[in-house]
């Protein structure tokens, strides 16, 4: 059966779930309501139909305020200038772009004619974007000009697009539409995207052949390997977990939720976007990148109700010189997500920004993404020291190296299984069948899980970094700069910062003969890789610190840089 109608009144996290049975960390949430299977484009259609003239998104720097009725009638839009381009059901369409309405649009768009969303990072270089669109075969690309420092057309331009809208670099793409202002050769401008649609609306596919199941969106992750994993996730996925993020935060018709995360993630797309489109409430979008004056600016002025961010943004905003002369009163609820939530902040949070009933999230991408949340009256304690509990519908447990599952409080890696696990790593079976076994997602995280269903996260099977909110793997960074000509041996590692969690450094062996500067490294790394995975500690080592079989000591390493810098692991989680 096909439900329709808000999630608003989803089951709380915890909420009728089955606290851990036989002293084991295995915990089951609520199954009391059903699971929907509504397609993307259901939830905006229903949206637009409860709601038709109710505003559903502002985006502020852009100076645009649609109504439901009037996003729906934009997607059909672009929908139909889409299919007159040639895609079709199950095709894939790249979105490079900042927080812009066009993002929103193409996100619906897409899920219209059911192709595949391709979120591309706007901090992507060369290296990363040329990967990402040939793993994928995407064959349409929505690019905005630019972003800071990154001319995108630019780099289009740098691997082979040229007048013929074609390269040899890219075999897979067919065309590019630009969101800038001024035409460009090759490519195609969003305006007329939308002209194109606007004389074949009626040439659109019925929305009934879609299907809850099909893969609808890939996110690309850091891969352990060296090179980003395309989590690819189902209309059911995405579409369920929003209703259950929603329910966590009470959010209605009657709410605005300010978004300053990014859309290319999870969070922006599927816990703020996906979760406003489920009950109705109202997007705030303060500017195309995060902006602490700006986000502050905006939930006071459109009297915001739900915020979202990292820890750092919401450190950043609790430290602007001019945040006592905004007005937050408006906030009650929101999602604090991404990294470890110091116990200071999130009470300057409730009573500073009144967002008594902020929620903390914790999930991945490969489970689209959140598993546990907290409920809004979750004690101050179980907000900073847990992740929440477990969300409806899903399955947790905490396993040891043999994958025999521990006993309350003791560590161990959390598995997860339900509806919101990926379908699978776009075409790497390899690689899929390593993180999914039978039904489990297995999260690399170490985490314990208390009598009442709590979960800590505590650490990570593996050496993953977290730098403000981004997940970044440090065997990625490496193969890359193995490439340049003077590294001989490299290895990366995170170290505790105050103000990102983490950040990464590099110690290298450089070949005989040859001398080399920390700048050279990052002069190297700049117009490759996103800056975010841009080591910030570079060390010159005559050799690197292995066992007697020859692994590489990380926590050798950790632990000196930690000495010489006078750090404290305390920062960390």
């Amino acid at each position: 059966m096909k439900m329709s109608g808000s999630f608003g009144s989803i089951d709380s996290p915890g909420s009728n779930s089955r606290r851990p049975a036989d002293n084991l960390s295995l915990v089951r949430g609520s199954t009391a309501t059903l699971l929907s299977d509504q397609t993307v484009y259901d939830v905006l259609c229903g949206a637009a139909g409860r709601w038709a003239d109710r505003d559903a998104a502002l985006f502020v720097e852009q100076g645009i305020r649609w109504t439901w009725s009037g996003l729906h009638r934009q997607v059909e839009l672009a929908a139909a200038g889409f299919a007159r381009l040639g895609v079709r059901k199950g095709d894939r369409v790249g979105i490079w772009s900042p927080n812009r309405c066009e993002w929103l649009v193409t996100q619906f768009a897409t899920a219209r004619i059911g192709a595949i969303l391709v979120n591309i990072n706007p901090a992507y270089r060369l290296a990363e974007l040329e990967y990402t669109l040939n793993k994928a075969g995407v064959s349409v690309v929505v690019s905005a000009a630019g972003f800071k420092t990154s001319d995108y057309l630019q780099m289009l331009r740098g691997l082979g697009i040229g007048p013929s809208g074609r390269s040899e670099k890219l075999p897979h793409l067919t065309t590019v539409v630009q969101l800038g202002d001024e035409p460009v050769a090759g490519m195609l401008d969003w305006n007329s995207l939308l002209d194109a649609g606007t004389a074949h609306t009626a040439d659109l596919p019925p929305p009934t052949a879609m299907n809850c199941r099909e893969a609808i969106n890939i996110q690309f992750t850091s891969g352990t390997t060296g090179a980003p994993k395309g989590a690819t996730l189902t209309h059911r996925n995405i579409v369920n977990n929003a209703g259950a993020v929603a329910g966590c935060m009470q959010l209605s018709e009657n709410d605005s939720l300010c978004i300053p995360v990014p859309l290319y993630h999870c969070f922006g797309m599927v816990m703020s976007v996906l979760a406003c489109a489920v009950t109705g409430a109202r997007m705030v979008f303060p500017g195309e990148a995060f902006d602490a004056r700006a986000t502050l600016a905006a939930v006071e002025a459109e009297k915001c109700t739900a915020l979202h961010g990292v820890p750092t943004m919401f450190i950043a905003e609790l430290e602007h010189p001019e945040f006592a002369r905004f007005n937050l009163g408006s906030l009650r609820t929101g999602i604090m997500a991404g990294a470890p939530c110091p116990v200071e902040v999130m009470r300057r949070v409730q009573t500073d920004m009144h967002m008594r009933e902020v929620t903390i999230a914790y999930g991945m991408t490969e489970t689209s993404p959140v598993s546990f949340q907290s409920a809004t009256d979750d004690p101050l304690d179980k907000r900073v020291s847990t992740v929440g509990r477990i969300l409806p519908h899903l399955e947790v447990k905490v396993v040891d190296v043999e994958g025999r599952i521990v006993a309350i409080g003791e560590k161990g890696e959390l598995c997860t299984r339900g509806y919101s696990v990926m379908q699978g790593y776009w075409n790497d079976d390899e690689r899929t069948q390593e993180a999914v076994r039978d039904g489990w997602m297995h999260t690399g995280d170490l985490a314990t899980l208390d009598s009442d269903g709590y979960c800590s996260i505590v650490g990570r099977v593996k050496d993953m970094v977290i730098r403000g909110g981004e997940n970044v793997y440090p065997r990625e960074i490496e193969e890359f700069l193995f490439r340049h000509p003077k590294v001989a041996g490299v290895q990366v590692f995170g170290i505790p910062d105050q103000r990102y969690g983490e950040e990464l450094c590099a110690w290298i062996v450089t070949k005989p003969g040859v001398t080399c500067t920390g700048e050279e490294i990052r002069s190297f790394c700049r117009d490759q890789i996103a800056h975010y995975k841009v080591p910030r500690h570079i060390r010159f080592v005559d050799e690197l610190p292995v066992t007697v079989t020859g692994k590489p000591q990380k926590f050798v390493m950790r632990e000196a840089m930690m000495s010489e810098l006078g750090l404290s692991q305390a920062v960390t989680r």
